[in-house]
């Protein structure tokens, strides 16, 4: 601001340099100091309304930032879900011994022990077994479905 004040008193020592008559100097001096005014009132209007736009500006990109987070918090969500480390997956385990159904990671193992009865459970991971199950045994889950299944015939022929 100091370079505005130093250039109105510049022009207006130049103003008074140049006018001889005092009452023109005087009207002069009141135009150019209303002029000013007019100037800076109309600076101090531009000057709310860009820190009002900067402000709406500011709470909008809150909001954003907001509803990013929450995006970003979702998509990490998702992503631990799809990309969980390689390897570790929970298997559902029924134990022979005891039919104890529980949740186990059994990745590169060959045994695990039941939770309940503490029995070792040799895992066997020859998948052609279960394709030939003959049925009715607990420790596949398609036994059981095909045996409920059943049971609801067996009671609709009763009917």
């Amino acid at each position: 601001m100091s370079i505005l004040s130093d250039n109105y008193k510049r022009i207006l020592s130049e103003v008074e340099g140049k006018i001889t008559n005092p009452e023109e100097l005087e009207f002069v001096k009141e135009k150019i100091s209303e002029l000013s005014m007019l100037f800076m009132d109309v600076m101090d209007n531009l000057a709310e309304k860009t820190d009002e736009k900067i402000q709406q500006i500011e709470e909008k990109q809150k909001q954003i930032e907001a509803k990013m987070n929450a995006v970003e918090s979702a998509v990490n969500e998702i992503e631990e879900d799809i990309y969980e480390e390689e390897g570790n997956f929970d298997f559902e385990i029924v134990c022979p011994y005891c039919n104890h159904e529980f949740s186990a990671e059994i990745t590169g193992k060959s045994e695990i022990t039941c939770p309940e009865c503490n029995n070792v459970i040799e895992l066997d991971w020859n998948e052609e077994e279960e394709d030939n199950c003959t049925g009715h045994c607990s420790g596949c889950h398609g036994c059981e479905e095909d045996f409920e299944e059943e049971q609801e015939d067996d009671e609709d022929d009763d009917m």
